[in-house]
């Protein structure tokens, strides 16, 4: 998303619409220039909401809107190619706090705690003991030194079953989790080690640029 000002008064303005009133089936409109094709616009309709995918670089992206081709919905971000044309849309609402963002600190700033992971599976009885119904969590692969996870006393090996109650089931929930509204905020991750189930308080900071 690119963040300009102009001064000025305009009439003929897109108003940005509220993502989360969309509804499957809902008729759609799309600009933008598929496969190098400039000045492109066609009709579809919304087929789901609220999925996330990953780009080519691997970063992730959440609460997209899929569509098969008023008011500004969504950014188009991803296209499947080979499969029907489907397409791929951010919430209008994400725009939304990534403009604010922007403006406020001029970057998108997310949560960091210092650890590498990979979704390992959860023993039923580690998730019945962490009262979590999942049956997958996140397994530190590694904790940085001095970070804020080692500083809390998350160690290598440990497993997290979930952050302030809410089930962690891989390692895209754990970084959809660590979002901005963490920064600076004490968080409870509930840790599965051979010893049991433990409480650890983590207190994450800005990630760096």
């Amino acid at each position: 998303i690119a963040l300009v000002r102009a001064d000025g008064n305009f009439a003929d303005v897109a108003p940005l619409g509220d993502s989360k009133r969309l509804r499957r089936g809902q008729i759609a409109i799309a600009i933008g220039n598929p496969l190098g094709f400039e000045w492109t616009v066609t009709t579809g309709v919304v087929s789901a909401l609220g999925r996330s995918m990953r780009a080519s670089t691997g970063r992730l992206i959440d609460d997209v809107i899929q569509t098969d081709v008023g008011e500004v919905i969504g950014v188009n971000t991803a296209m499947i190619h080979g499969a029907q044309g489907i397409a791929f849309a951010v919430a209008s609402n994400t725009a939304n706090f990534v403009i604010s963002e922007i403006i406020r600190f001029g970057r998108v700033r997310r949560a960091f705690i210092g650890v590498s992971a990979d979704t390992t599976n959860l023993p039923r009885r580690a998730a019945l003991l962490s009262q979590v119904s999942s049956s997958t969590a996140v397994r530190l692969r590694s904790v940085e030194k001095n970070s804020p996870a080692d500083k809390a006393g998350l160690r290598e090996g440990d497993i997290i079953a979930a952050i302030d109650g809410r089930p962690v089931t891989g390692v895209d929930d754990l970084v959809r989790m660590l979002d901005a509204e963490r920064i600076g905020h004490e968080t409870l991750c509930t840790v599965v080690r051979r010893s049991g189930i433990t409480q650890v308080t983590v207190m994450p900071l800005a990630r760096a640029s």
